[in-house]
């Protein structure tokens, strides 16, 4: 598979992901975008051997957009700790079903992820292994016809399912979501989630490198195009 490179150095590799790739191998055993990288390093640098390729963060399986990797163990380390910081910027673009009010918000609920069938809930925060999730949100657009809405959201955590299940839970399912939205969405619909803009250290140089990934030209995004 071509592979859109957004930025690579030494250190560093953005790339643009595919939807419906998984970043790592998952139960599937379908080709993930971890070792379709790790392929790309081997031919392009014409390394022998096993290729190191970190995983510094995660896209779900449908969403597509900008996906960071680290090339060397100390850029690993060094974004691990700006991910734990929240020092890595990363904001979607998203189409939710309804009309958001306020239109610039932030969310923070308790999130409990059942390992069991992959699904995360809202719960009660003194609920046992529930997780703190904070996002911000602003409406960029909307389709009233259609009651969409075109968000711009930035994570300050990043749990699993977090945009989804949060957003949903407020009574605006993202479109096309067939996990959390299913009632309203139509099956084969893809789900309108992408990682819009990534931005982070440069794990040896004092710059910040910003990357952005504009959203697929086709439904729903197109509803609001210029």
């Amino acid at each position: 598979m071509n592979i859109n490179i957004l930025y690579e150095d030494n250190h560093l590799l953005i790339v643009k992901k595919p939807v419906n790739i998984p970043v790592q191998e998952d139960a599937s055993k379908d080709k993930d975008l971890l070792n379709m990288l790790k392929d790309y390093i081997k031919e392009n640098e014409n390394k022998p051997g096993n290729v190191y390729l970190g995983l510094v963060h995660r896209l779900d399986r449908p969403v597509g957009g900008a996906v960071v990797f680290a090339k060397t163990s100390k850029a690993a380390s060094r974004l691990a700790d700006q991910l734990r910081q929240n020092k890595i910027v990363r904001k979607y673009k998203a189409v939710v079903r309804g009309n958001l009010t306020p239109s610039k918000d932030t969310l923070i609920d308790y999130l409990y992820k059942n390992r069991k069938n992959n699904t995360v809930n809202v719960v009660d925060k003194n609920k046992k292994d529930a997780k703190k999730a904070i996002l911000h949100y602003k409406v960029l657009g909307n389709d009233k016809k259609n009651s969409l809405s075109l968000l711009e959201i930035e994570l300050e955590t990043g749990r699993s399912h977090q945009i989804r299940v949060q957003l949903a839970n407020q009574g605006n399912v993202l479109y096309g979501d067939q996990k959390y939205g299913r009632s309203q969405n139509k099956p084969g619909q893809q789900i309108a989630l992408w990682a819009h803009t990534l931005e982070v250290k440069h794990p040896t140089k004092d710059e910040m490198v910003s990357v952005e990934c504009p959203t697929p030209e086709q439904l729903p995004w197109d509803r609001f195009f210029n």
